[in-house]
Protein backbone atom coordinates (compact mmCIF):
# COMPACT_ATOMS: atom_id res chain seq x y z
CA UNK A 1 0.00 0.00 0.00
CA UNK A 2 1.05 3.68 -0.28
CA UNK A 3 0.19 6.48 1.28
CA UNK A 4 0.23 9.83 -0.73
CA UNK A 5 0.20 13.44 0.47
CA UNK A 6 -1.16 15.22 -2.78
CA UNK A 7 -1.76 19.06 -3.55
CA UNK A 8 -4.44 20.29 -6.32
CA UNK A 9 -3.92 23.26 -7.74
CA UNK A 10 -7.64 25.29 -8.18
CA UNK A 11 -7.24 26.79 -11.64
CA UNK A 12 -11.15 26.85 -11.34
CA UNK A 13 -13.60 26.24 -8.04
CA UNK A 14 -14.48 22.38 -7.76
CA UNK A 15 -16.57 20.35 -6.38
CA UNK A 16 -15.62 16.86 -4.31
CA UNK A 17 -16.54 14.53 -7.08
CA UNK A 18 -14.88 16.85 -9.56
CA UNK A 19 -11.62 15.92 -6.76
CA UNK A 20 -11.72 12.59 -7.51
CA UNK A 21 -11.87 12.53 -10.83
CA UNK A 22 -8.62 15.05 -10.64
CA UNK A 23 -6.95 11.63 -8.36
CA UNK A 24 -7.99 9.21 -11.49
CA UNK A 25 -5.05 11.04 -13.51
CA UNK A 26 -2.23 9.95 -11.00
CA UNK A 27 -3.09 6.19 -11.86
CA UNK A 28 -3.74 6.42 -16.10
CA UNK A 29 -3.21 2.70 -16.58
CA UNK A 30 -5.87 1.90 -14.03
CA UNK A 31 -9.59 0.77 -15.44
CA UNK A 32 -12.07 3.21 -13.83
CA UNK A 33 -14.16 0.37 -12.73
CA UNK A 34 -11.28 -0.96 -10.25
CA UNK A 35 -10.47 1.90 -8.31
CA UNK A 36 -7.88 1.05 -5.37
CA UNK A 37 -7.50 3.96 -4.03
CA UNK A 38 -9.12 6.16 -1.32
CA UNK A 39 -8.66 9.71 -0.10
CA UNK A 40 -9.53 12.07 2.47
CA UNK A 41 -9.21 15.98 2.48
CA UNK A 42 -7.39 17.52 5.14
CA UNK A 43 -7.61 21.11 3.99
CA UNK A 44 -9.15 23.59 1.25
CA UNK A 45 -8.75 26.81 0.57
CA UNK A 46 -9.45 29.19 -1.95
CA UNK A 47 -6.52 28.37 -4.14
CA UNK A 48 -6.52 24.29 -3.68
CA UNK A 49 -6.97 21.60 -1.90
CA UNK A 50 -4.35 19.20 0.23
CA UNK A 51 -5.44 15.53 0.17
CA UNK A 52 -4.30 12.15 2.19
CA UNK A 53 -4.34 9.93 -0.58
CA UNK A 54 -4.05 5.69 -0.21
CA UNK A 55 -3.79 3.40 -2.93
CA UNK A 56 -2.79 -0.38 -4.06
CA UNK A 57 -0.33 1.03 -6.95
CA UNK A 58 2.12 4.12 -6.66
CA UNK A 59 0.68 7.48 -8.33
CA UNK A 60 2.10 8.52 -10.91
CA UNK A 61 3.89 12.26 -10.82
CA UNK A 62 1.82 14.49 -13.40
CA UNK A 63 1.88 17.75 -14.35
CA UNK A 64 -0.10 20.81 -12.72
CA UNK A 65 -2.46 21.44 -11.47
CA UNK A 66 -1.67 18.06 -9.20
CA UNK A 67 1.57 17.66 -7.19
CA UNK A 68 2.54 14.80 -5.62
CA UNK A 69 4.17 16.34 -2.24
CA UNK A 70 5.25 13.08 -1.18
CA UNK A 71 4.72 8.89 -1.57
CA UNK A 72 5.74 6.28 0.83
CA UNK A 73 4.93 2.94 0.60
CA UNK A 74 4.01 0.90 3.91
CA UNK A 75 3.33 -2.48 4.35
CA UNK A 76 -0.36 -3.22 5.77
CA UNK A 77 1.04 -6.22 8.56
CA UNK A 78 -1.15 -6.62 11.78
CA UNK A 79 -1.88 -8.76 14.55
CA UNK A 80 -4.62 -10.00 17.08
CA UNK A 81 -5.00 -7.88 20.42
CA UNK A 82 -3.26 -4.97 18.93
CA UNK A 83 -4.71 -2.32 19.93
CA UNK A 84 -4.68 1.19 16.88
CA UNK A 85 -5.72 4.63 17.14
CA UNK A 86 -7.52 5.46 14.18
CA UNK A 87 -9.00 8.28 12.45
CA UNK A 88 -11.97 7.68 9.89
CA UNK A 89 -14.20 10.14 7.91
CA UNK A 90 -17.03 8.55 6.97
CA UNK A 91 -20.72 9.04 6.01
CA UNK A 92 -22.99 6.93 8.46
CA UNK A 93 -26.64 6.31 6.60
CA UNK A 94 -29.30 4.06 6.70
CA UNK A 95 -31.26 2.50 3.81
CA UNK A 96 -35.56 3.79 3.71
CA UNK A 97 -37.44 1.83 1.30
CA UNK A 98 -39.49 4.25 -1.11
CA UNK A 99 -43.04 5.25 0.14
CA UNK A 100 -44.63 4.46 -3.01
CA UNK A 101 -42.58 1.30 -3.74
CA UNK A 102 -41.01 2.08 -7.12
CA UNK A 103 -38.36 0.08 -8.46
CA UNK A 104 -35.42 -0.33 -9.59
CA UNK A 105 -33.87 -2.31 -12.82
CA UNK A 106 -34.13 -5.46 -10.84
CA UNK A 107 -36.91 -5.45 -9.69
CA UNK A 108 -36.50 -4.57 -6.18
CA UNK A 109 -38.26 -1.96 -4.49
CA UNK A 110 -36.04 1.51 -4.16
CA UNK A 111 -33.93 2.63 -1.39
CA UNK A 112 -32.81 5.75 -0.48
CA UNK A 113 -29.83 6.61 1.92
CA UNK A 114 -30.70 9.19 4.63
CA UNK A 115 -27.93 10.65 7.03
CA UNK A 116 -27.93 9.25 10.63
CA UNK A 117 -27.83 12.63 12.74
CA UNK A 118 -27.97 11.38 16.21
CA UNK A 119 -24.01 10.03 17.69
CA UNK A 120 -26.28 7.33 19.30
CA UNK A 121 -26.77 5.90 16.04
CA UNK A 122 -23.80 7.30 14.76
CA UNK A 123 -21.75 5.06 17.03
CA UNK A 124 -23.79 2.23 16.22
CA UNK A 125 -23.40 2.44 12.65
CA UNK A 126 -19.50 2.72 13.02
CA UNK A 127 -19.85 -0.80 15.85
CA UNK A 128 -22.00 -2.38 13.06
CA UNK A 129 -18.72 -1.84 10.62
CA UNK A 130 -16.29 -2.86 13.20
CA UNK A 131 -17.60 -5.80 14.92
CA UNK A 132 -16.50 -8.61 12.51
CA UNK A 133 -12.43 -7.43 12.54
CA UNK A 134 -12.55 -4.64 15.45
CA UNK A 135 -13.18 -4.00 18.83
CA UNK A 136 -13.91 0.00 19.47
CA UNK A 137 -12.26 0.89 22.64
CA UNK A 138 -12.98 4.63 22.51
CA UNK A 139 -14.71 7.10 20.57
CA UNK A 140 -15.11 10.77 19.64
CA UNK A 141 -17.03 11.75 17.20
CA UNK A 142 -16.99 15.60 15.63
CA UNK A 143 -19.06 17.21 12.43
CA UNK A 144 -17.47 17.52 9.45
CA UNK A 145 -17.97 20.29 7.15
CA UNK A 146 -21.09 19.08 4.55
CA UNK A 147 -19.32 18.18 0.92
CA UNK A 148 -21.58 19.53 -2.01
CA UNK A 149 -20.88 17.71 -5.64
CA UNK A 150 -22.42 17.93 -8.53
CA UNK A 151 -21.82 14.25 -11.29
CA UNK A 152 -22.32 13.92 -14.61
CA UNK A 153 -23.98 11.16 -15.96
CA UNK A 154 -22.36 9.02 -18.05
CA UNK A 155 -23.06 8.92 -21.70
CA UNK A 156 -25.31 12.30 -21.07
CA UNK A 157 -24.70 16.27 -21.14
CA UNK A 158 -26.86 16.50 -17.68
CA UNK A 159 -26.12 15.54 -14.45
CA UNK A 160 -27.14 15.44 -10.76
CA UNK A 161 -25.86 16.89 -6.99
CA UNK A 162 -26.50 16.46 -3.83
CA UNK A 163 -24.83 17.36 -0.16
CA UNK A 164 -22.90 14.85 1.45
CA UNK A 165 -23.05 15.05 5.54
CA UNK A 166 -19.87 13.25 7.13
CA UNK A 167 -18.47 12.66 10.31
CA UNK A 168 -15.11 12.20 11.84
CA UNK A 169 -14.72 9.07 13.86
CA UNK A 170 -11.88 9.81 16.31
CA UNK A 171 -10.34 6.55 18.62
CA UNK A 172 -8.67 3.65 20.00
CA UNK A 173 -9.69 -0.08 18.66
CA UNK A 174 -8.22 -3.25 18.73
CA UNK A 175 -7.63 -5.82 16.39
CA UNK A 176 -9.76 -9.11 16.92
CA UNK A 177 -9.32 -10.63 12.84
CA UNK A 178 -5.79 -9.18 11.38
CA UNK A 179 -6.83 -10.47 7.92
CA UNK A 180 -10.43 -8.87 7.77
CA UNK A 181 -8.56 -6.01 8.98
CA UNK A 182 -6.89 -5.52 6.47
CA UNK A 183 -8.66 -6.10 3.79
CA UNK A 184 -11.01 -3.40 5.46
CA UNK A 185 -8.62 -1.15 5.19
CA UNK A 186 -7.77 -1.73 1.95
CA UNK A 187 -12.03 -1.30 0.73
CA UNK A 188 -12.64 1.68 3.07
CA UNK A 189 -15.51 2.17 5.60
CA UNK A 190 -18.90 2.97 4.11
CA UNK A 191 -20.71 4.60 1.03
CA UNK A 192 -19.35 7.64 -0.45
CA UNK A 193 -16.07 6.97 -1.24
CA UNK A 194 -15.79 8.58 -4.60
CA UNK A 195 -16.60 11.58 -2.11
CA UNK A 196 -13.73 11.69 0.34
CA UNK A 197 -15.35 9.22 2.89
CA UNK A 198 -14.18 5.74 4.26
CA UNK A 199 -10.57 5.97 4.50
CA UNK A 200 -9.65 4.86 7.80
CA UNK A 201 -6.10 5.76 8.82
CA UNK A 202 -3.98 3.75 11.71
CA UNK A 203 -1.29 4.18 14.16
CA UNK A 204 -0.27 2.82 16.99
CA UNK A 205 -1.80 3.64 20.41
Amino acid sequence: MYLSKVFIDFKKPKNIYQIHQDLWKLFPNQNKQARSFLFRVEQQAGVGATILLQSELAPSPIKEPISLLGVREYPLSLVKNQRLRFLLAANPVKKIKDQIERKNQKGDVKSNRVPLISEEDQQHWLERKLEAWAQLDSLVIRPCQPLYFFKRDEGHSKGHGGKIVPVAFEGVLTIREPNLSIEQIKQGIGPAKAFGCGLLSVARA
